[in-house]
């Protein structure tokens, strides 16, 4: 299986250009050079940025010279403290992975499909020339299984454009219930060389996002720790998620969680990319604030210990607020030790 060289330990700068209120307040302080010093300090090698349509795009699709003006002083920070990037589109207009966007008909319409084909021509001509410390992300969590054979044709001819601009740049693609493992193995076969495949990880979802008010079944009050018996994450996931899909079968229902469950959760993305001899990315993973920093500690030491065995390459969600804010106060007590996992 190939490595994401240079992508190994990142962390995503969430909320900066993409799920916010698209202000010039937010635009200019929500991140400030001093943070990517910050995160060149801590060791990490990558940012991931997510960046809305709406930061770049005017509703009728017009582009907007500030919102790349941002996006030219973030890419300039960046190779300013030596570090690698990744340009994720997290909407594109006619989808959003949140509901709540109301942003919904892309993979119904060939008007909005184009529209996201010329996004991604304009992104490439200003920035695949950055392919040695650059990689782009062309859509955040594809949500339903329905949409897989559509999103293998739309993200090939996406695909198929960028390399006119930018021949050698990587470009990473991920699949359906929002990046998944599972849907990897119904990715396309990759076009060509500098493609990777990319997943988010939160698994044990009812851990990492135990009270989260955004969570489909969740009671905000709910809480749990880490080291929980394989019995209690499946009572717990089948009272509290909605849409429980996760399978706690294969284990001793009275153990206490370990590695192993990390190992299996894994081990379909790495057999599908040696197979197709692709990198693997995980975009994602992280713990909600509502969780100890001990507990949340204990959860990146057994994922990061998994990403490492297979050379898999991530960035962690998220540097800051977002509900999973590793520089806010709450990680402070345990943020030194985290740091050396990542």
């Amino acid at each position: 299986m190939k490595q994401l060289t240079g992508y190994m330990h990142g962390v995503n700068l969430g909320g900066w250009f993409s799920q916010c209120d698209y202000t010039k307040e937010r635009y200019d302080n929500f991140i400030v050079e001093e943070d990517i010093a910050k995160i060149k300090d801590w060791g990490l090698d990558h940012i991931r940025v997510p960046i809305d349509y709406n930061l770049v795009e005017d509703n009728d699709g017009n582009y907007l010279e500030e919102g790349f003006e941002y996006l030219d002083k973030i890419i300039g920070w960046a190779g300013k403290y030596g570090l690698n990037m990744i340009l994720d589109l997290h909407k594109t207009y006619g989808f959003s992975f949140d509901k709540g966007e109301n942003e919904e008909g892309f993979f119904d319409s060939a008007s909005y499909q184009e529209r996201f084909y010329r996004l991604w021509e304009e992104l490439s001509k200003r920035y695949g020339k950055y392919s040695d410390r650059m990689c782009f992300e062309i859509l955040n969590e594809v949500t339903d299984k329905e949409y897989c054979e559509r999103w293998n044709r739309i993200s090939a001819e996406c695909i198929r454009r960028i390399r006119v601009n930018a021949p050698d740049i990587k470009i990473l693609v991920g699949g359906y219930y929002n990046n998944s493992i599972e849907s990897l193995k119904d990715l396309a076969m990759p076009a060509d060389e500098n493609i990777v495949y990319n997943f988010h990880c939160y698994e044990p979802l009812i851990f990492t996002h135990q009270g989260g008010y955004w969570v489909d079944g969740m009671d905000t009050a709910f809480r749990m720790p880490f080291d929980s018996t394989y019995r209690e994450y499946e009572e717990n996931s089948t009272n509290y998620l909605d849409r429980y899909t996760e399978d706690f079968s294969a284990y001793d229902r009275d153990n206490v969680i370990g590695v192993e469950y990390f190992e299996d959760l894994v081990s379909e993305a790495v057999r599908v990319a040696s197979e197709r001899n692709v990198a693997l990315y995980c975009g994602e993973y992280g713990v909600i604030n509502l969780v100890s920093p001990e507990d949340t500690l204990k959860w990146y030491k057994m994922i990061c210990g998994v990403f490492d065995r297979y050379g898999i390459a991530r960035a962690a969600w998220s540097y800051k607020e977002m509900d999973f804010g590793l520089v806010d106060d709450h990680m402070s007590s345990v943020l030194d030790e985290l740091l050396t996992v990542l």
